[in-house]
């Protein structure tokens, strides 16, 4: 695989934040995603979380849950590098003298290792890691709704994107943490780690394996200073629901239903969300921004769950019964 290009650096077209903008833009997107909850506030916009000038590394950046983790972090103040395949214009437009992107791919074992590199080269350490990137690696379809669906190759796809990539990143960001005296690592895993389904096996199968990882790694560096906890949200409104052929099409084939329909109704009742929708990607990057501040420095091996049973009915076609 070719190597990361390590070299490239968004232009600085924005100043450093300044806090009363940062509150003002937290409520107004608050209001935007809530706009009849009756909550008119966000915890970092009446709490310090002492994330300024602290580095960070935020993997699958460009888009969804990583674009507004490094979006938060930036108002924060930290120091940021996205990793990301390709910049999209989301991300364009958070450059500033505070963010550096990396074009990676995490699939090369060599690549995590670059990154963090790189991170301690330009901001002189790290003391966070957000290891974000999964889902469906290129060149794979998902959502899955069996087993068989999956050969060989397809499982060490993978089991290369959303686990042997977070190993490698922290196996690299470890000794760095512990220079500095400590550090937080945040690993973006899924409900189905936690509560399996016949829907997408080798994903929640390698998920799962990420969640044990954070437990053992807790246990072992805790004492360091490393805190390392996960984050396990359910459906959350992200490209892989939202792009063309993606999940959103694919259950709307299979429920006979328009992709609009599965998005705002058809995925919520599947999943189990209590609140009838999809996870906004920015009450995700709420959760890792807390988990990442000194402010949670007691708190390690936490895994935060988010998500119910998916019921059998919506998931399995009554054929996958027939398969041998």
């Amino acid at each position: 695989m070719e190597t990361p290009r390590l070299d490239r650096q968004l232009p600085p077209r924005i100043v450093q934040p300044v806090r009363s903008h940062r509150c003002s833009n937290r409520r107004q997107r608050t209001a935007e995603l809530h706009p009849t909850s009756g909550w008119g506030l966000d915890l970092r916009t009446d709490m310090d979380l002492n994330l300024s000038r602290r580095v960070a590394v935020v993997t699958g950046a460009s888009k969804g849950i990583g674009l507004s983790v490094t979006r938060s972090l930036l108002e924060e103040g930290a120091n940021v590098v996205a990793v990301s395949r390709k910049v999209t214009p989301e991300l364009e437009r958070l450059a500033g003298p505070n963010l550096r992107h990396v074009s990676a791919d995490l699939m090369d074992p060599a690549a995590p290792g670059q990154v963090i590199s790189y991170a301690v080269e330009q901001f002189g350490g790290l003391d966070v890691l957000v290891n974000n990137s999964g889902g469906p690696p290129p060149g794979v379809t998902m959502s899955r709704t069996g087993f068989f669906d999956s050969n060989d190759e397809q499982w060490r796809s993978i089991f290369e994107f959303n686990l042997f990539s977070a190993v490698r990143a922290i196996r690299a960001a470890v000794p760095q943490m512990i220079e500095r005296g400590g550090g937080s690592i945040i690993n973006i895993s899924t409900g189905m780690a936690r509560q399996p389904a016949s829907v997408n096996v080798e994903y929640g199968a390698a998920k799962a394996g990420l969640s044990n990882l954070t437990k053992a790694l807790s246990e072992e560096f805790g004492p360091k200073g490393i805190r390392i906890n996960t984050v396990s949200p359910g459906a959350v409104l992200t490209a892989w629901w939202t792009e063309e052929g993606g999940a959103a099409d694919v259950i709307a084939g299979m429920a006979n239903a328009d992709r609009d329909s599965v998005m705002e109704s058809i995925a919520p009742q599947m999943m189990g969300h209590v609140t009838g929708r999809l996870i906004d990607p920015q009450e995700v990057a709420d959760a890792v921004l807390l988990l990442a501040s000194p402010r949670s420095a007691s708190t390690t091996g936490f895994g935060l769950p988010g998500r119910r049973r998916i019921p059998q009915e919506f998931l399995v076609p009554r054929a996958e019964f027939d398969r041998p």
